[in-house]
């Protein structure tokens, strides 16, 4: 009988140990909960190959190592509005922790599946004037993120591309009007182009299927194209500066890809950066801040680039002083 009394007693303790132990597991489970980004790519993987590298690479550095502290679930809108929709809508359901994307089209489509979970934006050209966010000091609601300034930069845009073709009288101006920052960035260059006496010219561009009859429309019409950025403008890089450069027509844009795949000129915000920081700003989200609390962040870093090898096949003759106040030349 003593041994059949000391193996209860054993039992007994050991079972007050599991029982002890309870609180600690589930402490522990709380800490190894690991959350999930549902990351809503405007366009497709392969056109952010650089941005997309730069974000998690900063979300590492700040404590979230991709399928050790965070999971992504990646998606790729292809330039969709439609898509993009479908893809919050599947988020929303997945109950993910918070959603980043890009673009004014995807940040709404975001916007309107929810209103509870938080959404970080790494560009938008006007977070205000699309609807984005109430105020920049001030976002509410669920949203906030970065802004690109897209519609601010036209101005110093058309400089640059009169410095390059100062017999510039005509401009295209290639925009997709579904687009909700394109289309306000269109109205602003058309404004300033008008203030400095040029005319303009705006072909329909809502599909990627227009590309082609877009450029034949402005070959011989226009003297550049001023390229507002959106996702199908992102998309299609390669094939309109490979168009642009058929039809012989000198092309400015707002991000460096653009050039680096042939097109003439680009000068605005570093892509690369703005990535890094929107990691910085889904860090602190994690941590428990609210995006209504966090102010739309400006760029601070701005490239120049120019492409000379794309100059040199359209004639056009760069001035050296440009070239000296570029951050990269592709020659």
């Amino acid at each position: 009988m003593p041994r059949v009394g000391q193996m209860r007693r054993r039992r007994f303790l050991g079972m007050l140990g599991v029982v002890a132990m309870w609180p600690l597991v589930a402490r522990a489970q709380q800490r190894e909960r690991i959350s999930t980004i549902g990351y809503l790519g405007a366009t497709t993987a392969s056109a952010q190959r650089k941005s997309l590298p730069a974000f998690l690479q900063r979300l590492s550095e700040l404590g979230w190592p991709e399928g050790r502290k965070v999971a992504i679930e990646y998606r790729w809108a292809e330039a969709s509005n439609k898509r993009a929709a479908e893809i919050a809508t599947e988020f929303v359901r997945k109950k993910v922790d918070i959603i980043v994307t890009a673009g004014a089209g995807p940040v709404i489509a975001a916007k309107q599946a929810t209103l509870d979970i938080p959404i970080v934006f790494a560009i938008s050209t006007d977070p205000v004037g699309t609807g984005l966010v109430a105020s920049l000091a001030r976002p509410g609601g669920n949203v906030t993120g970065l802004s690109y300034q897209g519609s601010d930069l036209s101005g110093k845009r058309l400089e640059l591309i009169r410095e390059l073709v100062p017999s510039l009288r005509r401009l295209g101006v290639l925009a997709n009007p579904g687009s909700a920052g394109a289309a306000l960035e269109m109205r602003d260059v058309q404004k300033t182009a008008k203030s400095v006496n040029l005319e303009f010219v705006t072909p329909e561009f809502r599909r990627v299927e227009d590309i082609g009859t877009t450029f034949k429309a402005l070959k011989g019409r226009v003297d550049a194209v001023y390229v507002c950025a959106d996702p199908l403008v992102n998309n299609n890089r390669g094939r309109i500066a490979t168009l642009a450069l058929e039809a012989q027509l000198p092309t400015i844009y707002g991000e460096r890809e653009h050039v680096e795949e042939g097109g003439l000129i680009s000068y605005g915000p570093n892509l690369t950066d703005l990535y890094r920081r929107a990691a910085e700003l889904v860090d602190k989200v994690l941590r428990g801040r609210k995006p209504s609390d966090l102010p739309v962040e400006q760029p601070t870093k701005f490239d120049l680039v120019v492409n000379l090898k794309t100059a040199k096949m359209l004639g056009i003759e760069v001035p050296t002083t440009l070239v000296a106040r570029a951050e990269e030349v592709i020659e």
